[in-house]
């Protein structure tokens, strides 16, 4: 394998999309305010599938502490509601035909303990998921250096992939930081 095959730019990518799955997660976080990313983690068992919600029906926020979804076919109400229950995201769905309205409650010290701790979990996920990335480079490396690499070239390039792992768990450990401090706001 020759020092062109390691391609740093493959493994900043795949960090870069473990960094916007966390981006992803954490905006799905409630803190206290209706959003439609609330939303976006839950998915529906629909017609045999699994679907995220707003494929059955209309997400919409008609008030800053409500949300609403029109769910497109009558059958699937049951569904959704269920996945929202499931969902465990401390919202009860109250169903007025098609429509589910979502009263996003205040949130108690508790709760916001709990959504720390869940933000706290996706952070380490995203952590271990740049860490493996980390470690394929490493191994990537690893094979170039007995298949004639230079021993100074793979040094150069297992610290170039160090550096590149410290950057992106550093905007983990930053992007963790500022939703913490969202969510623990009164």
């Amino acid at each position: 394998m020759s020092a062109e095959e390691l391609d740093l730019d493959d493994l900043e990518r795949r960090m870069k999309g473990a960094l916007s799955v966390l981006k992803s997660d954490l905006s799905g976080l409630r803190t206290g305010r209706a959003s439609i990313a609330l939303l976006d983690p839950i998915t529906v068992s629909a017609y045999g599938q699994t679907m995220p919600i707003n494929q059955v029906g209309t997400v919409s926020v008609p008030e800053p502490r409500m949300l609403s979804i029109q769910v497109w076919d009558k059958g699937m109400v049951g569904a959704v509601e269920k996945a929202i229950r499931e969902s465990n995201i401390g919202i009860n769905p109250v169903t007025d035909g098609q429509l589910l309205r979502l009263p996003i409650p205040e949130l108690n010290e508790e709760r916001r303990q709990e959504m720390v701790k869940i933000a706290h979990s996706y952070a380490e996920n995203t952590k271990v998921s740049v860490r493996h990335i980390r470690r394929d480079g490493m191994d990537l490396c690893k094979k170039a250096e007995k298949d004639g690499m230079s021993e100074d070239d793979a040094r150069l390039y297992n610290d170039e992939i160090q550096e590149l792992t410290n950057k992106y768990v550093a905007e983990v450990d930053n992007l963790l930081a500022t939703k913490e401090a969202e969510i623990m706001q009164v």
